[in-house]
């Protein structure tokens, strides 16, 4: 990315990239020691229109809102209001789960890094039950029968913490133990940092994140923001086995759960909050966060996957290409967004699409390798593909469902593991030895994991950064 053929031969790549997902609108930008380095926009903001986006385009990030939430929790610890080592129920006394002596040993640490024992659960659809209510499509479709009937909505921390106490579910292990990404568990640091704070959580972050940070085009409300330049979310549905990216002008939202990853924001403002990474907690001349923070946010405390560990709300891949490569992705309902940062080499860079399940991870991902002079292509894991004997394979064979409504069946098909779920195309698992698998999603490789229980049965996989349980047996 450093020459212009570099330039050309991934934009090429983009475009056949983008074309392929059929993405309306993408942005992806990079910038070098806190300076624009490189800025590119495909498509459109509005596609029907043909609006063109900016770097100023207004664009959900989902999860990446995560990393803004543990930058508030570092504030309040630096401020002596907490301690990261504090039993969360010493602010949340009302929490309640099924293993009271577990609970009570939970810390906000365990929050931050999804340690924290507690499984995927199906709080989020509640939380967006309202939001999804407004859709179009299902005024269009009133006849049908609304499965959003059955679902009792979550609008406060209150009742979210109501819906934890009176789900059937075991916590997955002893605190600190297991890590599977939980967005109830990022919901609720929003709720202690609304407690401790004294303000809602959305202010405090607008007040002492993203106002002195310069990012004035950001916030979990777009009515609210004074920019209209906002993309239109496009969403994607199902029919006759193909996929269909429509308009659909209402994004998700959830009040109990802004603090998971409902920010708005655009690539000029997230390029300003990378400089907390970057330059040591300083954005200009604002100091957002205390160095010595900055370093506890950014150790890899416990890994998510092979080649990849997590800190507070930030994953780490401690070797990407020679260097450490600090990074979170966001992926909801008109959204696929990716913040990456190597601080070694003082390069950031921010990948937003205005539909879910774009390859703006892909995409940001290879503009990090060109820069380092590595093909687009390319993946930075290195692992090795073994053989495994077809018996071993039909050992893995059965279906995983999580409470959170991700359901995955593994089957065995020519000699190979096949995998097949909702929203990804069947796809073939290769082996890399220990129960492990590498997998191509949205033409990223991601490793998936079977678990094995006392007596050596696969009891659950991790995929997705999630601990899945089996349900069914394969045939």
């Amino acid at each position: 990315m450093k020459k212009e053929t570099g330039i050309h031969d991934f934009e090429q790549y983009g475009e056949e990239m983008l074309k392929k997902y059929n993405v309306p609108g993408f942005a992806i930008g990079l910038a070098q020691d806190g300076e624009w380095s490189y800025a590119k926009e495909f498509g459109y903001r509005d596609r029907e229109e043909e609006l063109p986006l900016s770097p100023d385009t207004v664009f959900g990030v989902g999860s990446i809102t995560k990393a803004f939430t543990a930058v508030a929790i570092l504030q309040l610890q630096e401020k002596g209001k907490l301690h990261l080592n504090d039993s969360v129920i010493n602010y949340l006394p009302e929490l309640k789960m099924p293993n009271e002596e577990q609970t009570k040993q939970i810390t906000i640490h365990h929050f931050l890094t999804h340690t924290s024992g507690i499984p995927p659960l199906p709080t989020l659809m509640s939380a967006v039950k309202k939001s999804m209510e407004k859709d179009l499509n299902l005024e269009e479709n009133q006849q049908q029968e609304n499965p959003l009937d059955a679902i009792q909505a979550i609008d406060t921390y209150s009742e979210l913490m109501d819906a934890i106490a009176k789900a059937d579910f075991t916590l997955l292990g002893e605190p600190g133990a297991i890590f599977s990404y939980s967005n109830d568990a990022y919901a609720l640091l929003g709720a202690i940092i609304e407690r401790i704070s004294g303000q809602p959580y959305e202010q405090y972050v607008q007040q002492h994140i993203l106002e002195p940070a310069g990012m004035h085009n950001s916030g979990f409300q777009p009515e609210n923001l004074e920019s209209k330049d906002i993309a239109v979310l496009y969403d994607i549905r199902e029919e006759n086995d193909e996929e269909i990216i429509f308009r659909s002008n209402n994004p998700l939202d959830a009040p109990a759960m802004r603090a998971a990853g409902f920010l708005k924001s655009t690539m000029n403002d997230m390029l300003q909050f990378a400089e907390v990474i970057r330059n040591d907690g300083m954005v200009g001349h604002a100091r957002i966060l205390s160095p010595e923070s900055v370093a506890v946010m950014t150790t890899p405390y416990i890994q998510c996957e092979k080649g990849t560990c997590y800190g507070y709300g930030l994953m780490i891949i401690p070797d990407f290409y020679g260097y450490k490569l600090i990074h979170h992705g966001g992926d909801i309902k008109g959204v696929t967004a990716q913040l990456n940062m190597l601080p070694e080499i003082g390069l950031t860079g921010i990948a937003l699409a205005n539909v879910a399940g774009a390859p703006s991870s892909k995409l940001l991902f290879s503009a990090f390798a060109g820069y380092l002079n590595k093909p687009f292509d390319a993946s930075h894991l290195n692992v090795e593909v073994v053989d495994l004997a077809l018996e071993s394979l039909r050992e893995l064979e059965g279906t995983f469902l999580s409470d959170d409504g991700l359901k995955i069946e593994f089957y065995v098909k020519d000699d190979s593991l096949h995998l097949k779920a909702a929203g990804l195309a069947d796809g073939v698992l290769q082996p890399i030895g220990d129960d492990q698998f590498l997998f191509t999603m949205r033409e990223m490789d991601t490793i998936i994991r079977f678990v094995r229980d006392e007596d050596k049965k696969i009891d659950r996989i991790a995929f997705a950064y999630r601990q899945i349980p089996k349900i069914e047996e394969g045939n």
